[in-house]
């Protein structure tokens, strides 16, 4: 994808402006751990949650959560390899990195994708978790470029198309239970 590759130019200096704060330590490490969490570990542990707080048939809701996620994986792996795009502390020897990448490429931000995709679907059944999911998973896309790993489009992509997966199982959702 020339398009993106095209991008990583014109978006280096968002990318440094954001990668600033990742000097700090307190904030690097908050980032850090916000990161790891939005890796699968707070969402995981949610899922199992879900049917000890809501009863049994809150099990259908963390069933539904990680089909999405599936679904979000191979979307997710299919672009990554395809396009290629080069992460921005490759591209830039100014970026500061503190954590490792999971992989080697971009595009797009898996994190967010999950984030974003995970947070619509419980927010369907449950919109009273909004106040603790919605900052989380904005925290966890905004952790993907000041830890240097992702360009702003990698989020902003990854977020489109969270939003779109659940939204389509949404769609699906009387063929699925």
């Amino acid at each position: 994808m020339k398009l993106l590759h095209q991008l990583n130019d014109r978006e280096i200096p968002l990318c440094l402006l954001f990668n600033q704060v990742n000097h700090w330590k307190p904030v690097s490490l908050f980032f850090a751990v916000i990161s790891r969490l939005g890796d699968g570990v707070f969402w995981y542990v949610l899922m199992l949650m879900l049917p000890l707080i809501y009863g049994w048939e809150a099990a259908q809701v963390s069933l539904h959560m990680g089909l999405v996620a599936l679904a979000g994986l191979t979307v997710y792996k299919w672009l990554k390899t395809s396009t290629e795009r080069v992460r921005p502390y490759r591209h830039n020897g100014h970026i500061f990195r503190n954590v490792a990448a999971l992989d080697q490429f971009s595009f797009p931000s898996g994190h967010t994708l999950h984030a974003v995709g995970f947070s619509t679907v419980l927010l369907h059944y449950y919109p009273e978790w909004a106040v603790l999911v919605v900052p989380f998973a904005a925290l966890v896309a905004l952790s993907r470029v000041i830890l240097g790993l992702h360009y702003p489009s990698d989020v902003l992509i990854g977020a489109c198309l969270g939003v779109g997966l659940a939204q389509g199982s949404f769609l699906l959702l009387p063929y699925l239970f």
